[in-house]
């Protein structure tokens, strides 16, 4: 509809300046001068060890987590990584050990497509009382993705967090090589329970539609938008 393609071009008229304040940031916390050339999103599915890849990640300029992830612990065999310079969190998150840890080190992202439904704007009582966060921005960002993905605006439907990085690291620099890892969704979008690396397996919420995302980042990789690291 003509409604929709001006509202979608406005959208994109004013995503660059509501994005600044992310790219300078993303650029800050990669602990370098220049924007970041290589960028690891890691997701949460369990992996095999693989010293190769969790060489990958901790070389990464920049290395995204999410909500409720594992780290390579001393003395296990290499796998995850270690390394943690922006985590993505949601207001339902599961917090692992490890999500919180070293936070005054992190930059931490807020996910909340729901509070363009009916999600209410509150943190849960364990968040940390000195940690704040920069919300990921609806408009320019998760809306956007959701007509990637065939989504229909005014339903409460939306990507996962792990999708969302992606296509945020992608936005913010298109330049970089952005890698992925743990992302289960990509080979399996059936599947109507998410194993965690760390943690307990939980259910697929009835907010997502795995099959159009896995189709999207199917996508990308072929297209060699990213690498999806084994």
């Amino acid at each position: 509809m003509f409604s929709e393609a001006v509202e979608a071009e406005r959208d994109d008229a004013v995503a660059d300046d509501e994005l600044d304040v992310h790219r300078e940031l993303f650029t800050a916390y990669a602990r370098g001068q220049r924007p970041p050339e290589t960028i690891t999103v890691v997701g949460n599915a369990p992996m095999r060890p693989d010293p190769a890849r969790a060489r990958l990640i901790d070389d990464s300029d920049l290395v995204l987590r999410l909500t409720t992830f594992a780290l390579d612990e001393h003395g296990e065999a290499p796998c995850y990584g270690r390394k943690t310079d922006v985590v993505v969190v949601h207001r339902g998150v599961l917090a692992s050990p490890h999500t919180f840890a070293d936070y005054t080190s992190r930059l931490y992202l807020l996910a909340e497509p729901g509070r363009m439904h009916w999600e209410p704007e509150w943190l849960p009582d364990w968040w940390p009382p000195d940690l704040g966060f920069l919300p990921i921005p609806n408009r320019p960002v998760v809306r956007p993705l959701g007509r990637l993905l065939g989504l229909d605006p005014a339903q409460p439907v939306w990507a996962t967090t792990g999708t969302l990085a992606v296509y945020l690291c992608a936005r913010l620099f298109p330049e970089a090589k952005i890698r992925m890892a743990g992302f289960s969704i990509v080979d399996d979008p059936e599947q109507t329970r998410f194993a965690h690396a760390w943690g307990a397996d939980v259910e697929v919420t009835v907010d997502h539609r795995l099959r159009a995302e896995s189709a999207l980042l199917r996508s990308w990789r072929d297209e060699g938008r990213v690498e999806v690291l084994p």
